[in-house]
Formats: structure tokens, sequence, C-alpha cells
């Protein structure tokens, strides 16, 4: 059966260990590839990376923005991966406008290219590289109800066949990946994991609820631990907004070595 999707929160992995064949990070190339074979195809994407922030919402507005490889320390092969998805002026324009109208001050960006958390992840997904794509930046205060108010603005986007893709992770402490003790970090990776999982899905929590429960995200169990700083977590935020209700679908699955989830509205 066709799944149609409106957003898609996914955790994309350490830089381009994905399609290097690294095998901390089989299951989650397996997942993608699983999900995109069930996914109807969308007519865009507009896909909102952990890895591009500005001081007010920016859009990318070129026709062919090139690829950023914003990653440091690996083989000459990650420097060489092409995705070349055309970008798509008309759809920026009209994301602009929306944001606009919800008062978030946004930005068209000619000159931005497409970063990591764009085409690692899409590679996987559309490995043909033909469906256009608007990257949109994250704001730099990091606010968790501005970004819930930039996914509401996104709703029904195009003709209801634009994906919007959150691109981050749900687990982000960089030390916690390298540390030699592992038990005490595995727990608190655990409890955010079934803390957040049961914020974006539990059908028993009201919609202000699920949204006081984002917004105070900090508070939830080792929170900070699991996110010392939160861009990884927004695109989750944004994600939530396009449809303000519970993710009907979700995956857990191990990323290299700690848990970590998707969530698809």
């Amino acid at each position: 059966m066709t799944k149609h999707y409106a957003s898609f929160f996914l955790s994309h992995g350490g830089g381009p260990m994905p399609l290097l064949g690294d095998p901390s990070h089989r299951q989650m190339v397996e997942r993608l590839q699983a999900i995109a074979e069930e996914m109807a195809t969308p007519s865009a994407i507009v896909m909102v990376s952990a890895h591009w922030e500005s001081d007010r919402p920016a859009i990318t507005a070129a026709a062919r923005p090139p690829l950023i490889y914003d990653y440091y320390g690996f083989p000459d092969a990650a420097y060489r991966l092409q995705y070349p998805a055309p970008g798509a002026p008309q759809l920026a324009g009209e994301i602009h406008a929306r944001l606009q109208q919800a008062g978030l001050s946004p930005e068209l960006d000619e000159h931005r290219g497409f970063d990591h958390g764009m085409f690692i992840p899409l590679s996987l997904l559309f490995p043909d590289a033909e469906i256009p794509v608007v990257q949109l930046s994250l704001n730099h205060n990091l606010d968790p109800a501005e970004h819930i108010e930039m996914g509401r603005a996104l709703r029904g986007l195009g003709d209801g066949r634009v994906l919007v893709i959150g691109s981050g992770f749900s687990f982000h402490n960089m030390r916690a990946f390298f540390a030699k003790e592992q038990r005490e970090g595995n727990r608190a990776n655990a409890a955010f994991e079934h803390w957040l999982i049961e914020t974006c899905t539990s059908p028993a929590l009201s919609e202000s609820e699920r949204r006081e429960r984002l917004l105070r995200w900090d508070q939830a169990p080792a929170a900070r631990y699991c996110h010392p700083r939160e861009e990884h977590l927004l695109p989750l935020m944004v994600c939530y907004g396009v449809s303000e209700t519970a993710a009907p679908e979700h995956h857990e699955l191990e990323i290299a070595g700690k848990r970590a989830s998707f969530y698809l509205w």
C-alpha cells in the first residue's frame, strides 16, 4: 500500500557514514530504503536540516544549488558524493510568503547550497535525485515554539504533495558516541527515547499536552545529556507543526551504537 506523508523526522547518522558502508549505520540505511519503497513520491521536498542555522528562517532559492561537504576527516570518496537534485525557486517563494504571513521574517538565499543533512538521507530515500528540493534553515534562537510555527506555516504546501523532512538526530551527544564507559549513557539514551516516543505518538495525550511537552523538552529525562545543544532535535518540532497530531508511524533503531527514532505524519 502506498503511503502519503506530510512530514517525516529522521535521524540522519554521522556525516557521510551511511553512504560509506559503515556497519553501525546499516539499520538506518535499510530502514530508510524500506520506508521509501512504501512512500508515495512527493512532488517536492522541503528539507529542514540541523546543519543550517540563520538569524531568521532562510530558504534556498537557486534553481541548482551546489552541495556543501560540511564534514571533516573522512575518506576522499565522501567528497565525491553527488546528489544533483534541482531547486524549486517558485516553491521557495511560496514558503517565503507563508513564513512572512506567520510573522517569522524569512529571507530567500540564492547562493546557499545543500548540506549533508539533506543529501545523505535523500540519497537513500530518493537516489535518482529528480525531486525538487528547497532547504529551510533553523532559526539560530533555537526556540521550540517558533519552529512549531514554521511547521504550521508549511501545512498543505503547494499541491498538498510536498513532503517536509526534518533531518536531525533524536540523540546527539557527540562525546557520548566515543565514551569508554557506555552503561550510564545508554540508560540516559533509552530514557529520553522512551519519553520522545510517548510524546510524539501517544493518542492519550491531548495536542495541548503534546505541544507543552515539546516546548519543555529540556525537562524530559536525560534531555541535556542526549542534547547538550538542541539543533538536532528542532527539525522534529517543524515536522510536528505541519500536522499537530500524534505521529501515526514511528521507527526505533540503532545508529552508531545509540538508540534513535524516526517519526512520520
